[in-house]
């Protein structure tokens, strides 16, 4: 979809932004550029639009080279997210998100229609938010409607200039894990730029680590932190890429362990001998139709009078993610819970899968790396066992 071919910028004066650049992003993939201040990925990804034109090369969108026609129309074709969103304060929330429809032409009442629409996708309520005006609005809310702008005019391809770099962290991680449910549903070929690796590493199906006007390595997350391509690379990753890993490596059915199940109405007296013929100190506690409950220790079933059922003594679990998430999540959910294991279910059915151990944990991420390494599938990994 977008074909950089031999690219390079130059400025008068002799400075050179980019040199040679040559990569390919695929339809419907999301390629982040990363690197720090002053590398060349904001003078990639505008060059994309002609808000700034190279000086040598071809820069290729969906075959057609983008200094053939008029830029103009050319960036009314591609979708732009900046930084500050760039929302007209005298314009409501939706009027805002028609923008491009109505630089376009469309009818009045299409346009409004698809800005409703675009809202929605974003999470935010047209009948609530529609006839706000940007100070109205959070500064997420803000970001999201820049988003939805960027979209309402269908663009195939769409850029993203460190837009969610002006939000706190917590609003930050909101819509980074928004915006990566909206590109599973929308499906862009999408460049964006960021100077922060956790961020390239969550969102990107593959990374451009910039150096100085050249990319030093374009390859997945997995790679990048798995197998940097060099010492400046591994230097800019950071020494805890391991860590970094872990948000990119997602629970898989073979990471689970399956512990001692009960169900709620079983009578507490049975289940209580179940754990000690298996010498069980608690058992994971589901519904009559599998979905997870909670827990159950056993010296609280070894205490209930006879006739009692499980549901009496059933403990709700706070710590428990569908399978996909990442290790980064369980992790994360271990320690705020202050648990020795999460559960995981199917996310669509809430049926129980299993339990990841802080062992098991740390086995699927060797796992992962040396999936890469041996190119295989993770389930195919044979690991020697860690000396303890």
């Amino acid at each position: 979809m977008i074909r950089f071919e031999h690219v390079t910028k130059r400025y008068p004066g002799g400075t050179t932004a980019v040199r040679d650049l040559t990569f390919e992003v695929a339809a419907g993939e999301l390629v982040t550029l990363v690197g720090p201040s002053g590398c060349g990925k904001t003078t990639t990804m505008k060059m994309v639009n002609r808000l700034i034109e190279p000086s040598e090369g071809r820069i290729l969108v969906d075959g057609e080279d983008v200094m053939a026609g008029d830029p103009v129309e050319l960036r009314r074709r591609i979708g732009y997210v900046i930084q500050s969103t760039g929302l007209f304060p005298h314009r409501t929330v939706l009027e805002n998100t028609a923008t491009v429809p109505h630089l376009l032409g469309w009818p009045r009442a299409r346009r409004r229609e698809r800005a409703r629409e675009l809202l929605d996708l974003v999470g935010l309520d047209p009948c609530v938010y529609g006839d706000r005006y940007p100070d109205q609005l959070s500064g997420g809310q803000r970001q999201r409607v820049g988003v939805a702008r960027a979209l309402a005019a269908d663009p195939p391809v769409l850029l993203m200039d460190e837009p969610f770099g002006a939000v706190d962290p917590v609003v930050r991680e909101r819509l980074q894990s928004e915006f990566l449910k909206l590109q599973a549903a929308v499906r862009k070929t999408v460049l964006f730029v960021t100077h922060d690796i956790e961020e390239a590493v969550l969102l990107g199906d593959r990374i451009a680590v910039f150096g100085d006007g050249v990319i030093e390595q374009f390859a997945p997350p997995t790679e990048v932190l798995g197998a940097p391509a060099s010492a400046y690379v591994a230097d800019f990753v950071g020494a805890d890429r391991g860590l970094k890993r872990l948000s990119v490596t997602a629970i898989e059915e073979d990471d689970l362990e399956r512990p001692l199940v009960v169900h709620l109405d079983d009578p507490a007296a049975d289940a209580a001998a179940r754990l000690r013929a298996q010498g069980a100190r608690w058992a994971v506690v589901l519904d009559d139709a599998d979905v997870l409950h909670g827990w159950v220790a056993a010296d609280s079933l070894a205490a209930a009078p006879d006739g009692g059922e499980v549901r009496a003594h059933a403990r709700r679990m706070e710590a428990w993610l569908p399978v996909g998430a990442s290790l980064k999540q369980a992790f994360a959910a271990m320690l705020q819970y202050d648990a020795g294991w999460i559960a995981v279910v199917d996310e669509t059915s809430g049926h129980f899968r299993g339990i990841l151990t802080p062992a098991r944990l740390h086995e699927a991420l060797r796992r992962s790396i040396e999936s890469d390494a041996q190119a295989v599938r993770r389930a195919d990994v044979r690991l020697d066992s860690v000396p303890g």
